[in-house]
């Protein structure tokens, strides 16, 4: 391991201790008998991570003898180096909040408890929603388990739509470029566009990478040939869905009608709420987020180019490796947060999907859904919903696309040339 290498990881340790190390005793119990686990999570907007904690400090209150410390340790680009310290320094958390995808890397680092034994045990196992268990599940075992759904549908300002003579929501991939082009508008007449009728992320990051896959399944295409978790499988090169995917988007680009986020700034929406670009792709995650702007909003499915497609979201938790004590405490912690009551309450106050299914069903989720409309949008459109690659080596094919789309939309190389040379890339890598 080299000098930098160790520095890193001390400078990493360092800073996990210092977020470990504070803890309250509560009145009533013996500090020897409490066991005391942390939550890493990346909770954005900052008022979903507010409710996040709420509902931590419910589980506390009701288990005096286990209490669980959620931290906030940034974006999920940020947090890989920290996870991947604190494994090698020895000092995880007890339970990580992040994407599916990093499952194959943590099985292959030994990082991680399989879940199959204690879910099958347990009476939460039949309330997770069925389509959820692809993301669950890495060679034949369950390591993580839901902890919130979303999928990536297309926010829109009903106002400008409206104010630019658009009376019909697009559906397909030309009709969405028409509307785009409707959309991008001088509006006070100095002769500058002032108003765009897209928002398109740029970086390489994975947000970039997640709403920009909705587009290449739409377009027949595939990230890996058939159902392999093999790195090695993946297939871009002469990938026509995938080219025809970069191309719609440069095409917004070329024709005036999007801007680009700052990088990585995808998710931001500020653009949408005061008017600079009337569409944007996001995820349900921001409902409240809008809905406490009292701008007017409203959603509608990814456009169609060759099939309905869209991306499945949301967190998964993980369990590291610690002692069995503290991993059946972890346990009871994510059975209150698969159960309908925690489900429902995350819902109702962020926008999220309940992956429990009793939750979905409830009354007071349903009269929810009757209220915010937008939210049968994502609950609709679901079904078309396809989970992201978990192997082992997903990071390095993300960041490789992330660059080949960020060189596309700046113009920098075609579409075509651009997947070449991520192939070639990837085949370096891993084969």
């Amino acid at each position: 391991m080299s000098h930098y290498f160790r520095s890193l990881l001390l400078v990493l340790l360092v800073g996990i201790v210092a977020l470990v190390g504070c803890q309250s005793i509560l009145p009533g119990v013996k500090e020897d008998k409490i066991i005391h686990l942390t939550l890493w999570q990346g909770v954005n907007p900052p008022p979903n991570r507010d409710v996040l904690q709420k509902l931590v400090d419910k589980f506390n209150q009701s288990h005096p003898d286990i209490q669980v410390e959620s931290l906030y340790v940034g974006q999920q680009d940020q947090q890989t180096p920290k996870i991947l310290a604190a494994v090698v320094g020895n000092a995880p958390p007890d339970l990580l909040w992040y994407n599916p995808t990093i499952a194959g890397q943590l099985v292959e680092l030994d990082a991680i408890l399989p879940l199959d034994e204690m879910l099958e045990k347990s009476s939460i196992k039949a309330e997770i929603d069925p389509a959820l268990y692809e993301s669950m599940k890495y060679n034949g075992n369950i390591w993580s388990v839901p902890f919130a759904t979303n999928n990536v549908g297309i926010f829109y300002r009903p106002s400008l739509f409206k104010a630019a003579g658009i009376t019909e929501l697009p559906r397909t991939w030309q009709e969405f470029g028409q509307v785009a082009r409707k959309l991008t508008r001088d509006t006070n007449g100095d002769g500058r566009t002032d108003q765009y009728g897209m928002f398109l992320p740029l970086g390489k990051g994975e947000f970039t990478v997640f709403t920009w896959l909705p587009f290449m399944w739409s377009g027949g295409g595939e990230l890996v040939s058939g159902d392999s978790q093999n790195a090695a499988a993946v297939d871009l090169q002469e990938n026509q869905g995938a080219i025809a995917a970069l191309q719609f988007w440069r095409n917004l680009i070329t024709d005036g009608s999007a801007i680009l986020s700052g990088p990585e700034r995808g998710y931001e929406t500020d653009d949408l709420l005061t008017g600079r670009v009337a569409m944007q792709l996001n995820g349900p995650w921001t409902l409240g987020q809008f809905q406490e702007t009292g701008v007017d909003f409203d959603v509608f499915p990814i456009p169609v180019g060759e099939k309905p497609a869209t991306v499945i979201g949301g967190e998964n938790l993980f369990f590291f490796k610690t002692t069995p004590e503290r991993e059946r405490a972890a346990f009871k912690f994510v059975e209150y947060a698969l159960s309908e009551e925690f489900q429902t309450e995350l819902a109702l106050e962020t926008g999220y999907l309940p992956v429990n299914l009793k939750s979905r069903q409830s009354s007071k989720y349903q009269d929810f859904v009757n209220e915010i409309p937008q939210v049968k949008v994502f609950l609709d459109q679901a079904k078309y919903g396809r989970s992201r690659p978990i192997f082992p080596g997903y990071n390095r094919i993300s960041d490789s696309v992330g660059r080949a789309i960020e060189s596309v939309l700046l113009g920098k190389s075609s579409p075509a040339d651009s997947l070449k040379v991520t192939q070639q890339r990837l085949d370096l890598i891993f084969k």
